[in-house]
């Protein structure tokens, strides 16, 4: 070649389904974004604890985005797409048509969401057998997992849905199913939500104990008896009808997906950290703990052997990192949280005012706030007789308790805007305790962590990650690329296409580090504090509990 000419650049696409919105970028092979859209999808929540939503919505909302991100771009330079999404469980009769997971018969509505927590009696019952694959979940099974929901549609829809059932996906699954017609399944999936082993495969034993046999009996056809790692190319590629719908070329390779939470672990966890001042520079990957913050929080450790931690899902291996066993703490609905305490504050009106007047957001409009109010003292001794236990949705990890409730103490009859700013900061000093927390009983079991890798939503937030930094006593790593979840489904895409020869390799060419954010360590003493008040705060709901039970 000679010196003028260059290689064409090559492309991938991510295409990230969240909570409320499908989210697709086109990244280059050094992992830089170049462009951008996003799509809202309807939820529906017909009755407390009941949450659900559409696949077809899904997918039209994934060729919006995917079209969008890919305009004047030449589509012969595109080599391969990668798809993450929540784990929601997706349910298809035998033609592959939606069936309904509600009362109502409505089959546009045949999404269970990962959130939903209606099948709190079935999930109490499986973890009443104490079966040996709840070890690989922290001992708890989590009502959110597949199991209990897949249970639930037996024991309440045995008509409508139940008997019709020919294909139960986890949602990452569906998406690469509907873009290449093959229904494999990832590894990532079935290992963290199903109850699947990488080395022993299913366990007939467990879903004969809990009710669900009929699974063993078809050779476990309807949940996924073809398994691929996650990044591994499917089928023939790109459908032609996909193509049509996602405006790409028929045939582009198509990875095996991830779950969003552990495509941002892998957008973020492989990066080359050399440069920064960082003690992990000389330490192995598995001294890096992965956050993904967005609608919930997930804590993604790995290590080279299985550790077992009290509460914590996990060890899954090649769940995430090819070869590693990953450890999964987790806080559900964290920024929903921040939402429901501001939102619900009676200064909220004022706040949406005045943002709005200065063009900010209100999270950004608080933070600013916060600082003229703290005067000469640090913000976050703001909170000195506020204190929060986040835990509004139960606790994930590592408690695993899910009937635990949200807990606010010190309040005052103030109604004000500095109120509301304080309650905004007591919660985020909560979220960040509750992963001090995590990192605890990761530690005791085994894990050896020196610094935090955050992405997601919330660590476009400055107090949020500052306050993970002070509250851990850790250094935060922010990625170059804010959309760390989408870089991670790029590469997938990128290593399915072949140009990468594994996924760790995609991993350090495509995950570049931004920022560091170091730990204020004059503030140690205050914050070691204010963790001792929030351990006292459940030990206090736990003996609540206790003398309103007592007869």
């Amino acid at each position: 070649m000679s010196g003028g000419e260059q290689k064409p650049k090559r492309y991938y696409v991510g295409v990230d389904v969240g909570t409320g919105s499908v989210r697709a970028a086109l990244v280059d092979q050094s992992g830089v974004l170049l462009a951008f859209a996003d799509h809202p999808i309807e939820k529906w929540e017909p009755q407390f604890n009941h949450h659900e939503q559409s696949s077809e919505d899904i997918w039209a909302a994934c060729c919006v985005v995917t079209k969008k991100v890919v305009q004047g771009i030449d589509l012969n330079q595109i080599r391969g797409l990668g798809f993450d999404a929540t784990c929601s469980l997706v349910v298809l009769d035998k033609q592959f048509h939606p069936l309904p997971v509600n009362h109502e018969g409505d089959s546009c509505r045949n999404v269970i969401m990962w959130l939903d927590h209606r099948a709190v009696s079935q999930v109490n019952r499986i973890n009443e057998t104490k079966h040996s694959v709840l070890q690989y979940v922290g001992g708890v099974m989590s009502v959110e997992m597949q199991a209990p929901k897949l249970l639930w549609l037996k024991e309440n829809l045995r008509e409508t849905c139940w008997d019709k059932a020919g294909h139960f996906f986890d949602l990452p699954d569906f998406l690469s199913w509907k873009a290449t017609g093959v229904t494999a399944r990832s590894l990532c999936s079935l290992v963290c939500k199903w109850t699947y082993s990488a080395e022993k495969g299913w366990d007939d034993s467990f879903w004969k104990m809990v009710g669900l046999e009929d699974f063993v009996a078809d050779n476990y056809s309807k949940i996924g008896n073809q398994v691929l790692p996650p990044g591994a190319s499917l089928g023939n590629g790109l459908t032609p009808e996909a193509a049509r719908d996602l405006g790409l070329l028929p045939g582009i390779a198509v990875a095996a997906s991830l779950i969003d939470a552990h495509a941002g672990g892998l957008g973020v966890i492989g990066a080359d950290v050399r440069g920064h001042g960082l003690v992990c520079e000389g330490q192995p990957v598995t001294s890096r703990l992965a956050v993904i913050c967005g609608t919930s929080s997930c804590h993604m450790g790995i290590s080279k052997d299985p550790i077992f931690v009290p509460g914590v899902w996990g060890p899954y291996f090649s769940a995430m990192v090819p070869g590693f066993w990953l450890n999964e703490g987790g806080q559900s609905v964290t920024g929903k949280l921040i939402d429901h305490m501001v939102q619900g504050h009676a200064a909220f009106p004022e706040l949406q005012a005045k943002a709005t007047a200065r063009c900010q957001s209100i999270y950004a409009y608080l933070n600013s706030h916060l600082d003229l109010i703290k005067k000469a003292q640090p913000v976050g001794f703001l909170t000195v007789d506020l204190h929060v236990w986040p835990d509004f949705h139960g606790n994930r990890s590592p408690l695993a308790d899910l009937t635990l409730k949200g807990m606010v103490t010190g309040l005052t009859l103030s109604q004000d805007l500095d109120d509301l700013a304080i309650l905004y900061l007591a919660t985020v000093q909560a979220i960040a305790l509750g992963t001090r927390f995590i990192i605890e009983a990761m530690e005791a079991a085994g894990h050896s962590i020196s610094t935090l890798f955050l992405c997601g939503g919330l660590s476009k937030n400055p107090l949020f990650v500052q306050m993970h930094a002070d509250i851990t006593g850790m250094p935060v790593v922010l990625s170059q690329e804010v959309e760390s979840v989408l870089v991670g489904a790029a590469i997938l895409g990128a290593c399915a296409s072949g140009d990468f020869a594994s996924v760790q390799e995609a991993m350090a060419k495509m995950s570049k580090v931004g920022k560091v954010v170091f730990p204020r360590q004059q503030d140690k003493k205050y914050y070691d504090k204010k963790y001792q008040v929030f351990l006292k705060l459940v030990e206090h709901q736990m003996e609540y509990l206790a003398i309103m039970n007592d007869d």
